[in-house]
């Protein structure tokens, strides 16, 4: 049955044969529906297992805290079997959107099908491997048969940049930043749409985490499934080796106007000074990432809910520094398994989220009720603390 699906779409897709993967990570755990709990139902009651190492995406459950969801019994019921029967199919437990921060690392050049789609950006971009964007349920049928359609950023000749950014005019105090990158993945998204961007000028220190967020940013606001960062990514030691040596389809250079687009388009309650929760965590955040809460948070205390979304892995390593407890007695509240945008957690009144995530500021309005309020990681926890908005804009003066 799995192979029968792959088999259709690559036909569909017009590609001339398969490839042989090496990992997958499953989407389609996420509930949405009845339906994909009976299509991996039906996997497992064939027999179904992966045939590849396998990771799990978020679903809609918190199981270490069920007690979060404000869902009926129905749906936590559904929710929790499409979870167990992609386990039972044998992919490890991760429930997570950043399975590269678990220890699921495939090599440069590798060939594999990951759904999710800042795990999408991030294979291709940062590590090097090769996917293409696979969603439910035909990220769980190359799973099983450790096969996928040879086509698109499987292929060499596809993964070359057309698009060249350059954003050597950004202040270098403003792209040392972990707020910037969230920006310039929500232009880059809207700027290039699923074209392939070479973008050179960013210093070469840039972080795993600052990656991930503008992969992630990108990803929501075009369908940007892998780009260079020129002297950063494995496939872009040099522009020439980014583009193949042949010239780019257009040049833009980066412009503070741009960024400023961009950062509007992230707060839609940007008149307001309003603020009644704080999410962050989209993608997962890291230890790294806690470790900066931590530091930034201080011995203060949050006075509004103040939401962290993480894996389960992460919150584990936490524990066992030691650093978990002190968080959650400052009022963060630590989520596992998911996150606050495709389940129910916030509460039901509405109000204005803040936020230091491209994505989560995306996705926010429609998923949640909520306006989004956009800022860094110090500002959401400034304004956690004060009780309304607290936004450092001067970082970003150009």
């Amino acid at each position: 049955m799995a192979m029968r699906i792959v088999v259709s779409a690559a036909e569909l897709l017009g590609a001339p044969r398969m490839v042989e993967i090496v990992s997958a990570h499953i989407d389609g755990c996420l509930h949405h529906g009845d339906g994909g709990v009976e299509f991996a139902e039906r996997l497992v009651a064939g027999g179904g297992r992966v045939a590849v190492p396998t990771t799990l995406n978020v679903g809609a459950l918190d199981l270490l805290h069920p007690d979060k969801i404000r869902a009926n019994e129905h749906k936590r019921d559904m929710a929790r079997r499409q979870m167990d029967a992609y386990v039972a199919m044998g992919a490890s437990p991760t429930f997570t959107c950043a399975p590269y921060q678990v220890g699921h690392e495939p090599g440069v050049g590798e060939q594999v099908a990951w759904g999710e789609s800042n795990a999408i950006a991030f294979v291709n971009s940062v590590l090097g491997a090769r996917t293409e964007r696979y969603g439910d349920f035909l990220d769980a049928c190359c799973a099983l048969t450790a096969r996928a359609p040879l086509y698109g950023l499987h292929r060499t000749e596809n993964r070359r940049a057309t698009v060249v950014v350059d954003a050597r005019a950004v202040p270098a105090g403003l792209a040392s930043r972990d707020v910037f990158y969230p920006v310039l993945g929500t232009w880059l998204g809207l700027a290039v749409g699923q074209e392939i961007a070479a973008i050179e000028g960013l210093p070469p220190g840039v972080t795993r985490d600052q990656m991930k967020a503008m992969g992630a940013a990108a990803a929501s606001t075009g369908a940007v499934a892998l780009f260079h960062v020129v002297g950063v990514t494995p496939e872009a030691p040099t522009l020439e080796a980014a583009t193949g040596g042949i010239e780019a389809d257009r040049r833009i250079v980066l412009t503070a106007a741009d960024l400023e687009g961009a950062l509007r388009r992230l707060s839609t309650a940007a008149d307001s000074d309003r603020v009644d929760a704080v999410a962050v965590g989209s993608p997962h955040f890291s230890i790294a990432e806690f470790e900066e809460l931590r530091r930034v948070l201080g011995d203060r205390r949050v006075g509004i809910p103040f939401y962290v979304c993480t894996a389960r892995e992460t919150f584990r390593e936490l524990e066992q520094k030691g650093h978990a407890t002190p968080l959650i007695e400052a009022g963060v509240d630590i989520v596992v398994d998911t996150c606050v945008v495709v389940t129910p957690i916030l509460p039901a009144r509405g109000g204005v989220l803040m936020t230091n995530s491209g994505k989560f500021a995306h996705y926010g309005p429609s998923n949640t009720g909520y306006e989004v309020l956009y800022g860094s990681l110090e500002d959401c926890v400034d304004s956690a603390i004060a009780g309304r908005a607290v936004r450092n804009e001067a970082v970003w003066t150009w």
